[in-house]
């Protein structure tokens, strides 16, 4: 189960990359820190997609190609027009209670956004988080049943898009919902315990098994619906977030850094990005 994987670096000089999909034949990443979103493709080569004043975090794309992207501090999912222009696409202000952090958006734009719950990196008491479900047109509401949850992080939808899953980072779980058919969520469940770990970003494959990076543990984790662990790949460094991708959808692209908080983090450039092979692929309507 655990075995010790050839990791190639893909980017190095990361300050803290999250967020990571794969788009286009490209794997795009946001930066914390350094205040964008860059993407790399075969070449191996860095590009700044947007510099933005502000910190992004969670990615997405709506059905028109335009982007999506989570301004984290200020409680926003911002939109990217075609000549590159940033605009507000919704204000998460009074559904979010900390910093907003990742996002997936399905098929018609409609987008699930997590956020921390609380202050954590200004010494605030920990506190459960709601999601935000986020329309095309950027209309807000608080997902009902998707309250109370523990630092609600990575996400993915099934490839038929009938499940939206969770990572609750505090919570050691994976949280299911079911997706109505107005893009709604309902029908709340556990969907995987994850004991001992701290699912942060994930990726899902065409068997519906996540891989997702254990911020606790210097590692990736292959987990099935239930619970069982197929897979553990260690990391060599701190792990917040992995995504499959390349051509033929199998290659595990993996964010490392040295520390998450800020005042560690900020300047330091000790992130990486890292990629490695694995035999079951994403399936072909993953998102992400």
């Amino acid at each position: 189960m655990s075995t010790a994987p050839s990791w190639e670096v893909i980017v190095d000089g990361i300050d803290f990359g999250e967020g990571p999909r794969w788009h286009d034949g490209r794997l795009w990443f946001s930066d914390f820190f350094q205040h964008t979103i860059s993407s790399v493709g075969d070449d191996r080569i860095r590009r700044v997609e947007l510099e933005y004043d502000g910190q992004p975090s969670g990615l997405g794309w709506l059905p028109d190609g335009r982007l999506l992207f989570v301004s984290m501090l200020d409680q926003r999912v911002m939109r990217v027009e075609s000549d590159g222009t940033v605009v507000e696409h919704a204000d998460l202000d009074g559904i979010a209670d900390g910093p907003c952090n990742d996002m997936v958006v399905g098929s018609y734009g409609n987008a699930y956004v997590g956020n921390f719950g609380f202050d954590m990196f200004g010494g605030a008491e920990f506190a459960t988080a709601t999601l935000a479900v986020v329309w095309a047109d950027g209309a807000v509401t608080a997902a009902s049943d998707a309250d109370n949850l523990a630092f609600p992080n990575g996400s993915v939808i099934t490839d038929d898009e009938s499940t939206l899953i969770v990572g609750e980072t505090f919570g050691a779980q994976f949280t299911a919902f079911s997706i109505t058919h107005d893009r709604r969520l309902a029908g709340r469940r556990v969907w995987a315990e994850v004991p001992g770990m701290a699912p942060d970003g994930c990726t899902i494959d065409e068997q519906g098994a996540i891989w997702f990076s254990d911020a606790a543990g210097k590692q990736v984790v292959r987990v099935k619906e239930g619970g069982e662990i197929t897979d553990r790949l260690p990391t060599p460094d701190n792990t917040y977030a992995c995504m499959l991708g390349g051509h033929d959808g199998r290659t595990l692209f993996v964010l490392t850094c040295e520390d998450s908080r800020p005042d560690v983090a900020a300047g330091a450039a000790t992130g990486v990005l890292l990629a490695t092979e694995v035999a079951i692929p994403r399936g072909p309507n993953s998102r992400p």
